[in-house]
């Protein structure tokens, strides 16, 4: 189990309760109208957490498949499932691994549900390019994906040089590590936790680079 895997087994309970995700139907609308995956059609929610947007998808008739690590977040999607008469298909795996070939018309990956976040050991750039190559194959031809990554030009702006001494901010590869002990005691494997941060013309590239076309860039805050 990875430290990621551990924090969101941990934190599944309360993650519902955090203000981004307050916001599921507008960005149900958002997906419906840029993805228009056609009526009934297969829709891959990678990095699925648990499951609002899934189930909100199914409720409107498309066939949802939710990936995620965390066992502990598919079990609280489970039961929003059960919860909404809605049928959804979890699966529990890491992004960088599921791979289901020419099957789904979308794929949305929000909330950083399977991009940017990194193992102490892992390559972030090789990492979430398997991630990537994974959703490019699991597209059908004409397939969109709706993804959502972490802001470099953020994380550049609030970094000062004592992050950088301390190993907080590494500049280079642009990843931060957070320190959630104090939210999370129960946990001391995932006290802190790696993230990976992204520019818009680099995840501009890396789409491409996995044989995908960019039809638009967007930028918000969490939930909006």
């Amino acid at each position: 189990m990875n430290a990621w895997e551990e924090f969101f087994d941990q934190y599944a309970n309360r993650y519902d309760q955090e203000p981004y995700t307050k916001n599921t139907e507008a960005e149900v609308e958002f997906i419906v109208e840029h993805a228009a995956p056609p009526t009934g059609g297969a829709i891959l929610d990678m990095g699925c957490g648990t499951g609002r947007h899934s189930v909100a998808l199914a409720q409107r008739g498309y066939q949802v498949t939710g990936v995620d690590l965390s066992r502990g977040m598919l079990a609280i999607a489970a039961q929003r499932a059960q919860a909404a008469s809605a049928a959804v298909e979890w699966v529990h795996a890491n992004a960088a691994d599921f791979v289901r070939p020419d099957s789904f018309d979308a794929v949305i990956c929000l909330c950083e549900g399977a991009m940017c976040l990194l193992t102490d050991d892992e390559n972030p750039l090789e990492r979430d390019m398997a991630v990537l190559a994974n959703i490019r194959r699991s597209l059908r031809s004409g397939g969109t994906l709706i993804l959502n990554v972490l802001n470099a030009c953020r994380v550049i702006r609030s970094s000062e040089d004592q992050a950088v001494r301390d190993g907080t901010f590494d500049p280079e590869n642009l990843t931060h590590v957070t320190d959630v002990s104090q939210c999370l005691p129960d946990a001391p494997n995932a006290h802190r936790l790696r993230e990976r941060y992204y520019t818009a013309p680099e995840i501009r590239r890396m789409v491409q680079a996995a044989g995908m076309t960019v039809r638009g860039v967007y930028g918000g805050t969490a939930g909006n």
